[in-house]
């Protein structure tokens, strides 16, 4: 039988199903909304991959497309953009996700739609040769675009020699080697029932997605897949000269897993460094000094670990100074990060938040991913009493916490004047 769940805390358009296999139905309905998307979203993505594999998460994700026992791939796409909607899929170094949006009335051709894609796929010798074409076609995309390379590089650097640090497209080689037997083996082991959760908002009726979910899920046997490789921090640096106009860099720390108790001071301390125009690096840098077009700092929070990053581009000549600056202002504000920088901070976070939630997209993205990674879907309004929760002095706190850590360094283009990773080493050891 299967068990629907209360939401306490959250809202009353909230409802959890979960079927007998493990598979779990959270849709939530939104008066006054004419649209419905739908997604399935798959604990399984490039982490899980062995090392052979690298890339077939996202192979598959494009093979989804491609063809099942009952549709073409271009009846796939003609069901969905008959009735006037749009389908997509993405993939994660956490997870694979499979969306359609359309008309309320539609959402059964959407969910009958990604159901068939998910469990009749076909993965036709063809489709595969032509699709793993496309996908070389895309890497190559990839490396002729200079900060796409820089943050491949950035994350390999950060996490060497494990599934954390390979890129999500994959190599010429794995992409190469791939065949039907490979792709069912990887679905079998990694899509089990217990990941995977099927999510509905909008114009939607949660009776009708759970049926849709047992139709096309229920009969998934439950089997315990193998634990995901732990992503280990490690540092180092990547430098990667080229004939560019411009040089493209990325300087690194450790950052802390969305588990972690100082997860959201990070966030908010990333924000405070570089998350607007108001922020300390934009100022110094781009304003008061000119030496980049734009700089950012970011936290990517994973399930065991995270990495903390700040990303620029400057012609080759100033990168010694960007780097002094980058160090001097990060350092800085783990000293001295002040009570209006916080606050700006934390009301940027919160409108970030509760904009995502204003469409259904922004809905089933939340829910599904609360639920694989907590087992339940967080309230909006616990998450901001949380964000509220953190003080100036828990900012530095994650600030300090931050420089102990070993840094990673990646760079592409005219980067001769880069200092030197020991130099950068030294400069945070000496804060």
């Amino acid at each position: 039988m299967n068990q629907h769940f209360a939401t306490h805390g959250a809202s009353p358009d909230l409802k959890i199903t979960k079927l007998d296999n493990g598979v779990t139905v959270v849709t939530e309905a939104m008066p006054g909304v004419a649209t419905a998307t739908l997604g399935v979203w798959v604990g399984a993505g490039s982490r899980h991959e062995r090392a052979d594999e690298g890339g077939l998460s996202h192979l598959i994700e494009h093979m989804a497309f491609k063809g099942t026992k009952t549709r073409s791939a271009r009846r796939i796409a003609e069901d969905i953009e008959n009735v006037g909607g749009d389908i997509n899929a993405a993939t994660s170094a956490e997870g694979t996700s499979y969306t359609a949006r359309v008309l309320g009335e539609d959402a059964g051709v959407a969910l009958d739609v990604i159901g068939d894609i998910l469990t009749n796929s076909v993965f036709d010798a063809g489709e595969l040769a032509r699709e793993k074409s496309v996908i070389l076609q895309e890497y190559a995309a990839i490396e002729d675009t200079p900060d796409d390379v820089v943050y491949e590089a950035f994350t390999e650097a950060a996490f060497p020699n494990q599934p954390m640090g390979r890129p999500i497209i994959g190599t010429p080689e794995t992409i190469n080697s791939f065949d039907r037997a490979a792709i069912e083996a990887y679905i079998a082991r990694e899509y089990t029932p217990d990941r995977i959760v099927l999510a509905a908002a909008g114009a939607i009726g949660h009776d009708q997605i759970v049926e849709s979910a047992s139709r096309y899920f229920g009969d998934l046997k439950p089997t315990q897949p193998p634990e995901a490789v732990p992503g280990i921090y490690g540092g180092g640096e990547k430098r990667l000269p080229k004939k560019l106009e411009q040089a493209n860099v990325v300087l690194g720390l450790p950052g802390l897993s969305f588990r972690d108790d100082d997860y959201y001071a990070l966030h908010i301390f990333a924000q405070v460094l570089g998350g607007g125009l108001t922020s300390r690096l934009w100022h110094e840098v781009r304003e008061t000094r000119g030496l980049a077009y734009e700089i950012q700092s970011f936290h990517w929070a994973f399930y065991d670990c995270g990495l903390f990053g700040i990303g620029a581009g400057t012609s080759g000549g100033d990168l010694a100074e960007l780097m002094d600056v980058t160090l001097d202002a990060t350092i800085r504000a783990a000293a001295d990060a002040d009570t209006i920088e916080v606050a700006r901070a934390k009301a940027q976070l919160k409108v970030a938040l509760l904009s995502a939630l204003e469409t259904p997209g922004g809905r089933i993205e939340r829910n599904a991913r609360q639920i694989l990674a907590w087992g339940r879907v967080i309230p909006a309004s616990e998450v901001i009493a949380k964000v509220d929760a953190v003080t100036v002095d828990d900012v530095r706190q994650a600030g300090r916490r931050l420089l102990k850590g070993a840094p990673t360094l990646a760079a592409i283009g005219p980067i001769k004047k880069l200092p030197t990773l020991d130099r950068i080493t030294a400069a945070l050891k000496a804060a």
